[in-house]
């Protein structure tokens, strides 16, 4: 059956705390089943010497997502909850083992990791870690996570990791956490299908996602995987949509391969937390 979530609207939401309760209780009351949400540190200043041309500065607030994830399974019972994406490589990843394990054990095991390189390499020199070295890092922290999460007591020696007889406690409920990625390029194609649990594609409609998603099953077969054991999950826009769009994305997604769904209110003219709920209620009631 497929899954249909929400993306928290971080962007635009703002930071009352009863707002984010209601709008946790609201989306878990209508029958989502996941909130996933976006994740930056840090923004830059575009007045900074050298400029800067990303999508989000200094003015655009996130919150930290374990952060968050815990006040709202607190207000909650069964919704689950996605990062989409966690920029892994700009992070401990012994400290994402342990936050992401206390997430898991605090809501009930409701937690699904989406992890991904990020764009940012302000973000990435603030956090001490290495913007070109990403790609290359990441398969190592997977394999970190996964040890981290299943085994009592980890003793590993890698290029970036050097961990001498020591655990976790508590582990997580999900032993393993299902890690999902987030990505088009051809290597992180391959990492979803050698070792991800499912792919978060960026891409608007499902046509574009086929070569993509037909790499993703020739690696896994090659890893001797079952393709259709890794789920995908697109996005879709409220905005410029309709609920017959709606449905029709949802139909032809699901003929690529989609087991799950977002729906994100962003850009879509709600110009307030209030706003933002009436939205996700009239997708639940349309739809």
């Amino acid at each position: 059956m497929t899954k249909i979530g929400v993306v928290f609207p971080q962007t635009e939401f703002g930071n009352d705390p009863g707002a984010i309760r209601d709008y946790a209780q609201t989306a878990e009351a209508l029958g989502f089943t996941h909130i996933l949400a976006y994740d930056h540190v840090l923004g830059a200043n575009p007045n900074r010497p050298g400029g800067w041309a990303g999508p989000y500065t200094d003015k655009t607030p996130f919150h930290e997502v374990f952060q968050l994830f815990s006040f709202m399974a607190g207000v909650t019972e069964k919704i689950r909850f996605v990062t989409g994406i966690l920029i892994l490589p700009q992070r401990q990843t012994a400290l994402v083992a342990k936050q992401a394990a206390s997430l898991d054990v605090l809501s009930g095991g409701r937690l699904r990791l989406g992890v991904g390189l990020g764009w940012n390499p302000v973000e990435y020199q603030s956090l001490n870690e290495d913007f070109h070295n990403r790609g290359r890092r990441i398969e190592e922290q997977i394999s970190v996570l996964r040890r981290l999460w299943t085994e009592e007591l980890v003793t590993f020696e890698g290029k970036w990791h050097s961990i001498p007889d020591a655990g976790l406690n508590p582990m997580p409920v999900q032993r393993p956490i299902p890690i999902w990625f987030g990505g088009h390029h051809p290597n992180v194609l391959r990492r979803v299908g050698q070792m991800g649990d499912g792919w978060l594609p960026n891409y608007r409609v499902a046509a574009d996602a086929i070569s993509s998603w037909e790499q993703i099953k020739i690696h896994a077969a090659d890893a001797g995987r079952i393709p259709s054991e890794i789920g995908m999950e697109p996005r879709l826009r409220f905005a410029a949509d309709t609920p017959n769009d709606w449905g029709r994305q949802i139909e032809a997604w699901e003929k690529v391969g989609a087991t799950h769904f977002s729906v994100n209110t962003m850009d879509a003219g709600c110009v307030s937390a209030e706003a933002h709920i009436a939205a996700i209620k009239q997708f639940k009631e349309e739809l």
